[in-house]
């Protein structure tokens, strides 16, 4: 197999993926923190919490389109690129990607329309519920995605049988697929990531205006609601990392020792790397820092029991370690100050300073990059930490591609793709800064939003009278004269 073709097929692969994680997560974490935002509305009648609903679905919005346009190619990728990885893996994918259309996809496109264009056609209690329908569309959706990618680092749950010359994988007991054992652990931890993007993000955009002296009353609000979000999703991924490493000690002991540089299995406890950087030729971990026997803890709760090392594999079967051991390092690094400042700025809330601490706000402007930055690394320490394998123990990479591919066209799409997410990437960038830019709506006044008593009240609040011709009037006008309608009809 020639090795261009492969590394050209990762990378084309990688580039996809990659562009299109910058945008899930943030709708997830947007969906979540808008159904909160709502509820107050709904549980107030305050007319804030339903302008910062509206100005935040205007940017879901965009980052949904965008994200549904960049998820397309990937698709397209399997068959192409990787035509003996779909031959081996169908059953088990088609099956977990039909439940994403099923249960995911329909429901969150079905929903989006009232979710984005219903203010003023439906009424709050419905809107509220089509907020909610697309927050758990957009979670289902990671739901099997994480399956599905979950079940190539643990597949669980199939036979292999003979098609056509090869072997294949087919599904024996769906509900194992589905709960096979690094599921859970990644989706919980996937989710909680996204959550903190969802609030860092709110909570940049909230602290620029609070700077610029804009907004003020939406941002403090906005910026409050998505910090305690922030502080318990960043307290909440340390607990689910911690548990994660775990299962990736029991399940794919190769991975964790990539993940910590752990080369030669030591004879006592194993040490915890805090920094430092791999050199794989000479076997051991330079300019590092370490905790002797914190690895064996946190792994067994014994500092004495160790863990095995790189050179308890074979050498075809070890993953590379520069990669996976930076990802992983950073990403666990933007998780411990993610912690400190939302706990920071919890503190710093309770005792009413936080909004005079200009320093710390423009801390919070340039911080919405960290979690785009630990999500896109902790995907790459998971799948680089996978290899040599695309599904573990059953299908290595090499085997996977698609072996009549001429390396040209992968290297010719691999420069198109990034032309045309460069360009999608700066229309987003535009796009959201124009809304950015332009500020949330000016709050209604109590009373005066929609009505839902019918298509009157609706082309009342849209300005169309009589004829064609255009007038103001309010609910309470529209809901009398509908009244005296009513009422005329009856003596009639």
């Amino acid at each position: 197999m020639d090795l261009d073709l492969v590394e050209l097929s990762r990378a084309q692969f990688a580039l996809t993926v990659m562009f299109h994680y910058l945008f899930p997560p943030l709708s997830i974490g947007l969906g979540l923190l808008m159904v909160i935002m709502e509820a107050l509305y709904l549980r107030t009648g305050d007319p804030q919490y339903e302008a910062m609903t509206r100005f935040w679905t205007r940017i879901f919005a965009v980052n949904f389109a965008v994200g549904v346009a960049s998820g397309i190619t990937m698709e397209f990728q399997f068959g192409t690129n990787w035509a003996a990885y779909s031959r081996f893996v169908g059953d088990v994918f088609g099956s977990a990607l039909a439940a994403e259309g099923i249960f995911a996809f329909f429901l969150e496109s079905g929903f989006l329309a009232v979710l984005v264009f219903g203010w003023n056609r439906v009424g709050p209690r419905m809107h509220f519920l089509a907020t909610v329908m697309v927050l758990l569309g957009s979670t289902f959706s990671a739901v099997w995605i994480v399956i599905a990618n979950s079940w190539q680092h643990t597949p669980a749950g199939f036979r292999l049988v003979e098609h056509e010359g090869a072997l294949r994988a087919e599904i024996t007991d769906f509900w194992a697929m589905v709960f096979n054992p690094s599921a859970m652990h990644r989706l919980g931890h996937v989710l909680l990531g996204s959550f903190i993007l969802g609030a860092f993000f709110v909570m940049s955009v909230s602290a620029w205006y609070l700077l610029r002296r804009r907004h003020e009353g939406f941002a403090r609000r906005s910026f409050v609601i998505a910090l305690c979000v922030g502080a318990l999703a960043s307290w909440g991924e340390l607990v689910s990392g911690h548990a994660q490493a775990r299962a990736v000690a029991h399940n794919q002991p190769a991975k964790l020792a990539a993940f910590e540089g752990h080369f030669v299995t030591a004879e006592h406890g194993t040490e915890l790397w805090l920094a430092g950087w791999p050199n794989e030729e000479a076997q051991r971990v330079d300019y590092g820092i370490a905790v002797p026997g914190l690895l064996s803890y946190l792994v067994h709760e014994d500092f004495e029991r160790p863990l095995p090392g790189l050179d308890r594999f074979r050498p075809e079967d070890r993953p590379p370690v520069v990669v996976p051991f930076v990802s992983y390092h950073v990403m666990v690094a933007l998780g411990m100050a993610f912690i400190g400042l939302t706990s920071l700025a919890l503190v710093l809330l309770w005792r009413g300073v936080l909004f005079r601490q200009r320093w710390l706000l423009w801390i919070f402007v340039v911080a919405v990059i960290g979690p785009y930055v630990a999500n896109q690394t902790g995907w790459v320490a998971a799948e680089v930490g996978r290899q040599p394998w695309v599904v573990y123990g059953l299908l290595r990479t090499s085997d996977a591609v698609s072996a009549l591919v001429p390396r040209e066209q992968v290297l010719v799409s691999v420069v198109a793709f990034s032309l045309v997410y460069l360009a999608l990437l700066a229309v987003w960038l535009y796009v959201v800064n124009e809304k950015i830019r332009h500020g949330p709506p000016e709050p209604r006044a109590p009373g005066s939003s929609p009505s839902t008593e019918g298509l009157v009240a609706a082309a009342a609040a849209a300005g169309v009278g009589r004829g064609g011709h255009s007038y103001t009037e309010t609910a309470d006008e529209v809901a009398a004269r509908s009244s005296a309608v009513l009422r005329r009809e009856d003596d009639g």
